[in-house]
């Protein structure tokens, strides 16, 4: 094979065991090209074309969609590496994408049809790519409803649907389960171990529930986070908690989160923490993000090291949600929205005093607190962040740390889903 020449890349790729069998019978020629290492048969060959699926063909692709946007005059979101803008007849034209599915908007339709025809024209060649005009657009496994002015529905009942159908149990139009989790959810794993078969089921149903959970169905989040903690050794509760939120996705199959937004300049959280709730008496945090209908961004996390008290679990809960905090508003100023209120709500006073004086209030009981947890003082100093004093029963946090019931359930699902139909 033939060196490189000067500045040329290269990629090479090592094919062995079956593969290379495989490859023999599909292209006979292949074969003279074998050479044995440690007795087995290996074919090196080099990559002309990026191969899909693989890390390097994705990195390849993202190196020459970029460069070739970059060119068009776009600039990249530095907080983001895959949102990109560009002001097109004095309106922002945002591109962003994930590998090859890709989202261009922009006030002037004339424009995303300018976009789509470069696109085809610089990467529809072998073949041409497939463009979806209108106000519902399939992305990434979501259904993305803009029908109604100034909402944005996304759904994932497909997902949800394809989700049920691969699981093992069966429900029925008689199958009635009003929350994702009992009360028991957070107690240790009971009974024995799952068999391999159903231990990969609960494993790959975690995962597709992971997914699902951060997207449509942010009601199970707190549920799936629980369960993904028992991915390793999950024995016979955790499946029975699985079952029990596989059936409440059943029942809420059509359910959907509707975003609205009051003003894209003002921010709200939640902040909360569930006190020593784990059986290892660490405490579990939550957090929500809205701006206006709907929760933008949901959080729920087991807190990696123990508390003496629902405050310093408070505060341990800050610093688990604060690096969002600060993206999230450097991400929207990027995007041309500065943020003129970055609000936190909590429902402890003792931690919103603790967050805004920093170590200079502490007392005898909260004088060990690390000084890393007191990196919100700085932010509030700053004018990055402004605490507010949040009662405990609008807390809607408070539906991310722990396994609600009841009306208090269906309540903060309400606010966090947004409106149904």
């Amino acid at each position: 094979m033939p060196d490189a020449k000067e500045g040329e890349d290269r990629v090479y790729m090592k094919i062995t065991g079956m593969m290379v069998q495989i490859l023999i019978d599909m292209a006979p020629e292949y074969c003279k090209y074998v050479v044995l290492e440690n007795r087995k048969r290996v074919i090196y060959v080099r990559v002309l074309r990026a191969i899909y699926g693989m890390l390097q063909s994705s990195l390849l692709f993202y190196n020459q969609f970029r460069s070739d946007l970059e060119a068009k005059g776009f600039v990249f979101n530095p907080y983001d590496p895959c949102v990109a803008n560009k002001v097109v007849n004095e309106k922002q034209q945002t591109i962003r994408f994930h590998v090859d599915d890709l989202m261009s908007s922009h006030m002037g339709p004339k424009v995303n049809d300018e976009f789509a025809e470069w696109l085809n024209m610089r990467y529809g060649l072998i073949q041409p790519c497939k463009i979806v005009r209108g106000k519902i657009h399939r992305y990434l496994g979501m259904t993305l409803d803009f029908l109604v002015k100034e909402k944005l529905k996304i759904r994932m009942d497909d997902y949800v649907k394809n989700m049920l159908e691969d699981f093992p149990v069966k429900f029925n139009k008689d199958s009635k389960q009003e929350t994702p989790a009992g009360n028991d959810l957070l107690d240790a794993g009971k009974g024995k171990l799952l068999n391999a078969e159903y231990c990969q089921i609960f494993h790959t149903t975690v995962a597709r529930g992971l997914y699902v959970s951060k997207r449509a169905c942010l009601d199970i989040h707190p549920t799936i986070t629980i369960l993904a903690s028992r991915v390793r050794e999950p024995t016979e509760s955790d499946w029975k908690k699985c079952v029990c939120m596989m059936r409440y996705l059943f029942c809420t199959s059509l359910y959907h989160l509707t975003l609205s937004a009051e003003s894209l300049r003002v921010m709200k959280w939640m902040i909360d923490a569930s006190f020593a709730v784990h059986p290892d008496f660490k405490s579990h945090t939550g957090g929500t993000l809205s701006f206006g209908g709907g929760a933008a961004q949901v959080m729920s996390k087991k807190q990696k090291l123990n508390s003496r008290s629902s405050m310093e679990a408070e505060l341990i809960a800050v610093d688990d949600v604060v690096t969002m905090i600060l993206w999230t508003k450097l991400f929207m100023e990027w995007q041309g929205y500065p943020i003129e209120k970055n609000i936190l709500y909590q429902d402890n006073k003792s931690a919103i005093l603790l967050e805004e004086n920093g170590r200079k209030s502490v007392g005898k009981r909260s004088r060990a607190i690390n000084i890393c947890y007191f990196f919100i003082t700085d932010q509030v100093e700053k004018g990055n962040v402004k605490i507010k004093y949040c009662p405990t029963d609008d807390m809607i946090a408070d539906f991310m740390t722990k396994p609600l019931q009841g009306e208090k359930f269906c309540k903060f699902r309400d606010l966090i889903l947004g409106p149904q139909d």
